[in-house]
């Protein structure tokens, strides 16, 4: 469906059946890859709530009126982030069973971003989501462009992470748009960047021993050597993240100068949402 004929972005009501048939280790790569994704989990429903907040405080302000194209996707991206946000409260839930220590790390998360949006102002914020958009949105390309990342894993998992790639190259665009039309600046924007890649990159670390200890395999070279070299080597996808990542420091940087909408169309083609909760 979409949220409005105007808008490109199509909203997809989707339940992805994270439940005890999902085995712990759902990544053929193992238990350190498979952590490297759940790790990430952890932060998406406060995140996405957090952006949500940040995009929706510039909705119906006079900056974007006139602009009917960027309404409606400004409700399109509230309404895919909010289905985001269910969907890996589901996800985190499934690793709670599982003896993961997510609800402490995502409560974590959620005072932190609590402190954000307590001290900054809101174009701030905005700016913060801009980042933190880019992030996903450079992950997301390397997920849809490199089928090798996902291949073999649990077919629930592999969806949903597909369908949350597609989603995030879709609406890439709008926080960065709504921010450059606040009056957002270079300067802002490269500084929030580099405080947000330190911040969001020592947590990512961090949680991952976590989430490694607790799979018991925080001292195994095997598994360090799979993870290591899934992450830089073979498929390598922070290793394309990095060069992608750079883009953002350039002066004329727009999301859509790398258009991906081909490999969007390619995941619906192939039915890459078809995993879900009946």
């Amino acid at each position: 469906m979409r949220t409005s004929e105007s808008s490109s972005i199509p909203v997809r009501n989707l339940r992805f059946a994270t439940n005890a048939e999902v085995p712990r280790a759902w990544h053929p790569r193992g238990a350190a890859v498979t952590s490297f994704f759940n790790n990430l989990s952890v932060f998406f429903p406060a995140g996405e709530r957090f952006f949500v907040a940040a995009v929706n405080h510039y909705r119906r302000r006079p900056e974007i009126d006139g602009d009917e194209r960027l309404r409606a996707e400004i409700v399109s991206f509230l309404g895919q982030e909010g289905f985001h946000s269910r969907e890996h409260v589901r996800y985190n839930r499934m690793l709670d069973a599982q003896g993961y220590p997510v609800a402490a790390l995502e409560a974590r998360v959620e005072r932190i971003l609590r402190f954000v949006t307590r001290v900054l102002p809101p174009r701030l914020r905005l700016s913060a989501t801009c980042a933190l958009e880019h992030f996903t949105a450079t992950l997301a390309h390397c997920v849809l462009s490199q089928p090798a990342i996902l291949d073999g894993a649990h077919p629930v998992m592999a969806g949903l992470w597909r369908w949350h790639s597609a989603e995030e190259n879709e609406h890439k665009a709008v926080a960065y748009d709504v921010y450059q039309k606040v009056g957002g600046t270079w300067p802002e924007r490269v500084g929030v960047m580099l405080l947000a890649t330190a911040i969001f990159w020592s947590l990512v670390v961090e949680q991952q021993l976590r989430l490694m200890r607790t799979d018991g395999v925080l001292g195994s070279v095997t598994e360090w050597r799979a993870l290591l070299g899934f992450l830089f080597v073979r498929p390598g996808a922070l290793t394309t993240m990095a060069r992608l990542y750079l883009d953002y420091f350039r002066p004329g940087f727009h999301p859509w100068q790398l258009d991906n909408r081909a490999l969007v169309e390619a995941w619906m083609r192939e039915g890459g949402y078809s995993m879900v909760a009946t």
